[in-house]
């Protein structure tokens, strides 16, 4: 009996690593500002890029709804472990270069990322995995990393997903950053309820305890309602420690982001952390 199936119907598509980039408050930007801006994001990353030796960098503008604030980064799977590790910290170094020496008339800019992995269909890339790399990016988690960022005067706050993690970061891929350097959290998103995805969330230059706190906020609060915890006190060697506080109440508790932040060679570490 002839088979009726295309060939190579069954396999399973090729695997990519996936990297989501959204600016904060890209929308409040003047329009005569907005593409400067964005040159200046492309310029960064690009350099970044080659930082880091990741090289095979497309975009996936035709995959999902142009998103206008941000852009999906396309690389060969290989390539998953240097998305975490290097890029994450340079990403954020350079950032902060730029915040240093830009213009008064410039905005600033703020990203949430998300990196994911998984099968995407030629010759498109479609799929499930650039959906859900863009889930991860837009989650409560991830915009709840990212008010700690910014309340720490901090430029980028990171959703790893799950296979990323264990990929890279279990399996010790990452030549700095260690599990104690994530915070295990679960990715919800506003008006997706059957998108509910693990994922580990990581602002380079904060420990997870603080992020920690943020999540664990009312659930029933958004961000943008909550009353924001006190500013970390930052030097130029990085925070300088103060009293840990844990949130009363448990998860119904505001954030409060008083744990202790020490330095430790390359890791961040909160006062009484393992």
């Amino acid at each position: 009996m002839i088979s009726t199936v295309a060939p190579d119907a069954d396999d399973v598509p090729q695997e990519y690593a996936l990297l989501v980039i959204d600016m904060k408050d890209y929308s409040k930007i003047p329009e005569a500002k907005m593409a400067p801006t964005l040159a200046d994001l492309e310029s960064i990353l690009s350099t970044v890029f080659e930082q880091c030796a990741i090289n095979d960098v497309s975009t996936l503008d035709n995959a999902v709804k142009d998103r206008g604030d941000g852009s999906i980064y396309l690389f060969p799977a290989r390539h998953a472990a240097r998305l975490v590790d290097p890029f994450l910290g340079h990403l954020k170094l350079a950032l902060e270069r730029r915040e240093q020496s830009r213009l008064a008339s410039s905005p600033s800019i703020r990203l949430r990322a998300s990196v994911h992995v998984g099968p995407l269909v030629l010759p498109d890339h479609r799929g499930d995995a650039a959906v859900d790399a863009c889930r991860l990016v837009e989650s409560v988690a991830v915009r709840r990393a990212m008010d700690a960022a910014l309340d720490n005067d901090l430029p980028l706050a990171a959703a790893v997903s799950a296979p990323v993690f264990d990929r890279s970061v279990l399996a010790q891929r990452t030549k700095t950053l260690k599990p104690r350097d994530f915070h295990q959290a679960t990715a919800l998103v506003n008006g997706k309820p059957g998108f509910k995805e693990p994922c580990w969330l990581h602002v380079p230059g904060l420990v997870p305890s603080i992020i920690d706190s943020y999540c664990n906020a009312d659930s029933n609060t958004s961000s943008s309602d909550r009353s924001k915890p006190e500013r970390q006190n930052r030097t130029d060697d990085g925070p300088v420690p103060e009293k840990p506080a844990v949130p009363a109440g448990g998860q119904s508790a505001k954030a409060k982001s008083k744990a202790r932040i020490l330095q430790v060679g390359g890791n961040y570490r909160g006062q009484g952390e393992a």
